[in-house]
């Protein structure tokens, strides 16, 4: 066929039930632009995501633990390519667009900052307008990558992003499917990196989630999931009553266990203080941030500007910054 895109799409009417959303049924992007002859809407989604400078910054993005010392720790970024592939199983088991939740898993951190949750608790408190990381990832879509340009994306694919923590009453299925496995993965792979860490150790996993999900991080994941996609019928994404209420012990043990315990958050205190030097800098030095935040300055103001700066840089080019700016160097009369 002279056009695989319509090949893929006219594909979808059996592939994608009628719960799923079709790449030809799509509501269409911000600005109407030419169809790809190759590739369906919601692939273009999925590639524009994955070769945007917002997404490679990723990989240097805390996902829980502040400069932890290993190579196996999740990142934003693994955490981030783990939802991709459950949400793209659920789909593919429930009839869903595989391509539509790909799109939606790969875009909905984009907007994390530096230092995890921390860094966004800091920005929230230091930023006079707010600051909520799904809010954040669909600005950066709009408006932030390609230099104020903005990727584009179908509104699918963006409305996904931002209902991603919440939800929303018109949310498709694919965009479900997203937000509960985000759920699956921070909770399994934060429990196994919390092990990792020697903050738990596995005979400290209470009993009800070894029993109802198994000891295993593979296993944990695989209980979960093949319940969600077993009992989800007639267009509604849900667990059996015992997995929901295992699923939702789990998740309170580790806000209760882990995200709130002492050695996990012993470095967070210094993320205010680092985050919010640099605010104070770049609003009272507006022209030290890069040319590209010029438009975002003069139409939204010096506060924004440096609020979508320093939500963008990683861990490292944030502390980077904060040396450069703040620490005295050593110095030497020649």
């Amino acid at each position: 066929m002279d056009k695989p895109r319509l090949e893929r799409e006219e594909l979808e009417h059996f592939l994608v039930g009628q719960y799923g959303v079709r790449a030809d049924n799509s509501r269409g992007r911000l600005h109407s632009e030419p169809e790809c002859d190759i590739r369906t809407c919601f692939q273009r989604d999925v590639d524009r995501i994955t070769h945007s400078k917002s997404f490679r910054r990723l990989k240097h993005k805390t996902q829980v633990f502040l400069q932890p010392e290993g190579d196996h720790y999740r990142t934003r970024l693994t955490h981030t390519l783990e939802v991709s592939r459950l949400a793209r199983t659920v789909a593919r088991a429930l009839r869903l667009n595989e391509d539509l939740a790909e799109a939606i898993a790969l875009g909905h951190d984009l907007g994390h900052t530096p230092f995890g949750h921390a860094g966004e608790r800091a920005l929230n408190r230091i930023y006079s307008g707010g600051f909520k990381h799904y809010e954040q990832s669909l600005r950066v879509v709009d408006i932030l990558e390609r230099d104020g340009q903005g990727l584009n994306l179908c509104c699918e694919t963006r409305m996904g992003i931002l209902n991603h923590t919440h939800g929303a009453p018109d949310d498709t299925l694919e965009a479900t499917a997203v937000r509960l496995c985000d759920r699956i993965a921070y909770i399994n792979h934060d429990l196994d990196d919390s092990i990792r860490a020697g903050i738990l150790t596995a005979e400290s996993v209470p009993i009800e989630i070894r029993r109802g999900c198994g000891e295993k991080n593979s296993q944990r994941i695989n209980s979960i999931l093949t319940d969600l996609i077993r009992n989800s019928t007639d267009g509604e994404l849900k667990m059996s009553p015992e997995m929901q209420a295992t699923f939702d012990f789990f998740h309170k043990f580790m806000y209760s266990d882990v995200y709130t315990n002492p050695i996990a958050k012993s470095e967070e205190s210094k993320v205010e203080g680092i985050l919010s030097r640099l605010y104070d800098y770049y609003t009272t030095h507006p022209e030290a941030m890069p040319e590209e935040f010029r438009q975002v300055m003069e139409q939204e103001g010096a506060g924004r500007a440096a609020c979508d700066y320093i939500s963008g840089m990683t861990d490292g080019y944030a502390m980077e910054k904060y040396g450069e700016l703040f620490i005295p160097f050593a110095w030497t009369v020649k």
